[in-house]
Formats: C-alpha cells, sequence, structure tokens
C-alpha cells in the first residue's frame, strides 16, 4: 500500500525527466520513466549547464560530476564576422559572479550520467504514454502504455515542446509558436588553430563554437527562415553559404562536418505563458512547461531546476495537489520571465537592418568597455539561482 500511495510515473526520458526521477527518488518516491524511443541512443548536440544548473545536480549528486568536464578556462565572448570582438568575457569572470563554472558537454554525455544514476529497471524504453486521467485529490492519475494501465500518485509529463500530455490539461491553451527562427546544430573534432570560445553575430544570423572536454567543438547556428523549410541542397551547403566567409574557425568547422550529423529544428517557444504547470495529479516540466529560444542556453537549465524544485514540494507526507500547486507558484514566474528574455534576445540577436546591427555592435562594444562583469550581468537572477532551501547537495558513491 505505502509503494503504491507513493508511485510516480515520469513520462519522457529527457535531460528533465530523468533529473525529476533522480530526485523524486531521493524523496521516498517509487518512480518509472516512459520513454518512447527504443533506446537512450545518443542523440542532440551539445548543451551548456550554468551555474544554476549545476547547484540543481549537486542536489541530486551529479554537480561535481558535471563540473569536471568544464573545457572553457580562459577567455571568450561575442564578435562580428569578422573576426573583431564586440564583447570579451573569460571563465574566471562567470566563476567570480555566480560561483561556478559553465560546463559545455554533449547532451549524450549528460544523459548517460542522469541514467547510469539510476537502478535498473526505472526506465522503460520503448513505452509511448498517454496520459488518461490527471487525477485529483481522491483519485490517482492514469498513464495508459501498449501493454495496459498504470495508476499513480503522481505523473510528470517531461514529454517536450510538442508534449501530447499538456493539451490534455489546458486544451485551450495556443501551443508553441515559430520564433521565424531555424537552428542548426553539430559535434566536429577540432580543428587546427586555436580558438576562443565565441558567439558571433552578423546581420539576421549567429553562429557560435564551444570546446568539449572530448577534444570536439559543439558548434550551432541561427538565421531567420519559413517554417518547415529545408535546403534542397543540404543543410551543409546552406551552411557555408551563409558562414562559409566568416572568422576562424567557423569554415574549419564546416569543412569538417557531416551532413549527417547537422541538425535542424524550428525554434518553437510558448510565449504565451500556461495557466499553472499542474492540474490535479500531473505536472509539466521542462520544454513541455515553458519551451524557449535557445539564446540564453536555459532550456535543459531550467528544466533540471524544475525538476529539483517538483521534488522538494513532492516530500514526504505532503498532498500531492497542494505539493504542485507550490510548484507552480515558484515555477511559472521563473520561467516566464526566462522565456521572455530568451524572446528579447533573439530579436536582437537577428536583427538585419544595416543601422540596426551597427547601433547593436556599437553599444555592445562600448559596454565591453566596463569590463567582462558588466555584460555578464545579464545573467543575474539566472544563473545565480539556488535551489530551495533545505535541499541539501547529495552525492553518488
Amino acid at each position: 500500500m505505502e509503494q503504491q500511495r507513493n508511485r510516480a510515473v515520469v513520462v519522457g526520458a529527457g535531460i528533465g525527466g530523468l533529473t525529476a526521477a533522480l530526485a523524486l527518488r531521493a524523496r521516498g518516491w517509487d518512480v518509472t520513466v516512459l520513454e518512447r524511443a527504443a533506446s537512450l541512443a545518443p542523440v542532440g548536440a551539445g548543451i551548456g549547464l550554468a551555474p544554476n544548473a549545476l547547484r540543481a545536480l549537486d542536489v541530486v549528486g551529479l554537480g561535481d560530476r558535471a563540473r569536471s568536464l568544464a573545457a572553457w578556462q580562459g577567455d571568450g565572448g561575442m564578435r562580428r564576422p569578422d573576426g573583431r570582438w564586440l564583447v570579451r568575457t573569460s571563465a574566471r569572470a562567470a566563476i567570480e559572479r555566480f560561483g561556478g563554472p559553465l560546463v559545455g558537454l554533449h547532451r549524450a554525455t549528460l544523459v548517460g550520467l542522469l541514467a547510469d544514476a539510476l537502478p535498473e529497471g526505472v526506465v522503460r524504453t520503448g513505452a509511448p504514454a498517454a496520459l488518461a486521467d490527471p487525477g485529483d485529490a481522491r483519485r490517482p492519475a492514469r498513464v495508459t502504455v501498449p501493454d495496459g494501465e498504470i495508476e499513480a500518485e503522481l505523473v510528470v509529463a517531461a514529454d517536450g515542446i510538442h508534449s501530447a500530455v499538456r493539451p490534455v490539461l489546458f486544451p485551450g491553451h495556443p501551443g508553441p509558436r515559430y520564433s521565424g527562427f531555424t537552428t542548426w546544430r553539430t559535434v566536429v573534432p577540432t580543428p587546427d588553430g586555436p580558438f576562443a570560445p565565441h558567439e558571433t553575430w552578423g546581420p539576421g544570423r549567429l553562429w557560435g563554437s564551444q570546446p568539449l572536454t572530448d577534444g570536439r567543438v559543439y558548434a550551432y547556428a541561427m538565421a531567420a527562415a519559413p517554417a518547415g523549410e529545408h535546403a534542397a541542397g543540404g543543410e551543409k551547403a546552406l551552411l557555408q553559404r551563409l558562414f562559409g566567409d566568416w572568422h576562424h574557425p567557423v569554415p574549419a568547422i564546416l569543412a569538417a562536418c557531416d551532413e549527417s550529423t547537422v541538425l535542424r529544428h524550428d525554434v518553437h517557444q510558448l510565449i504565451d505563458p500556461l495557466p499553472a504547470f499542474h492540474l490535479g495529479r500531473t505536472a509539466l516540466l521542462g520544454d513541455a512547461a515553458h519551451a524557449m529560444q535557445p539564446t540564453l542556453g536555459q532550456g535543459g537549465n531550467q528544466a533540471i531546476e524544475d525538476a529539483v524544485v517538483l521534488a522538494h514540494h513532492a516530500g514526504p507526507g505532503r498532498p500531492v495537489p497542494a505539493a504542485l500547486a507550490a510548484y507552480t507558484a515558484e515555477r511559472l514566474p521563473r520561467t516566464t520571465a526566462v522565456v521572455r528574455k530568451a524572446a528579447r534576445t533573439g530579436r536582437l540577436s537577428m536583427l538585419s537592418a544595416r543601422p540596426a546591427v551597427v547601433l547593436r555592435d556599437t553599444a555592445m562594444t562600448a559596454v565591453s568597455l566596463f569590463g567582462p562583469g558588466l555584460i555578464l550581468r545579464g545573467f543575474d537572477g539566472i544563473a545565480d539561482w539556488r535551489p530551495p532551501v533545505g535541499d541539501a547537495p547529495a552525492r553518488v558513491s
């Protein structure tokens, strides 16, 4: 009876879902993770873990392991396509301001760290799930899977931007909207010739190159494009037309990448906030709750925050509906602000008219003269977040 009372089902075995499983288990829940894909095979490209997410990972005992993968040790910043620096900053300045490093790693590496920390059998792959009943104060939630139905005291929907659970909870919500931008991502071997980590803003497009500790580089790009469009001659060829004459190491990275390694995704966002992140005994988490543009690098970071805050409120003996109401109250205002800030940053980075680009670049260069701390101030209130009081860092052997 006690085990049934404490059963949680997590829909989706991405970064947010796996973190939620770890955090809930630490709070005494019996957790099952249902993943539609046939395996947790490596997918995606890179992710940057900011100090806020690393502190959240401390709660599940993985913060130090993630920090050990930090590759950025020196200078970096923002550049123009011709290579001129607009803004210079450094790893030391980020650590001094936010109390921790920025860690760049492959998403598959992070998923592996999270999955390996869970006991065998917790994650069920090849198990697409649908929410049959969100539950309420008197009855459990119900989730259907191909081999039957599962009742749970708590369901956590971490099933991504195109969540199947979200419209069940909030059928009147318009859902994600296209931002007007598309992104490309790839991971390639580190090219010859040294370079500093950078994000480069051009007219109506941007490029970023971030080193990883395994001898590879995570590269990403963004540009304005119609929704659903794909390059007839291949995405690599399109990237070479858009970025091939930009500064080192952009051409070298493009030369090293294979067409099959280039991922293209339109950027959708939940710019219209949901009325809540829960209904009954079912909670939304990560992109299912607050999908945002990647311009602040906070999508995965906010999902990790969600997971530990949800588990914090769903502690032993607390009624689930009350716990989820507290979760919504804490997370909805914060993530709404981050979604909106990411959208503003996206509009700024994608300016294309020459007078606006010149004005933007001039302002950024002027601000940088006051030192790296002033630019980092834009992440105040985001990267300096800390887990709720009482969530002591765990240790995983």
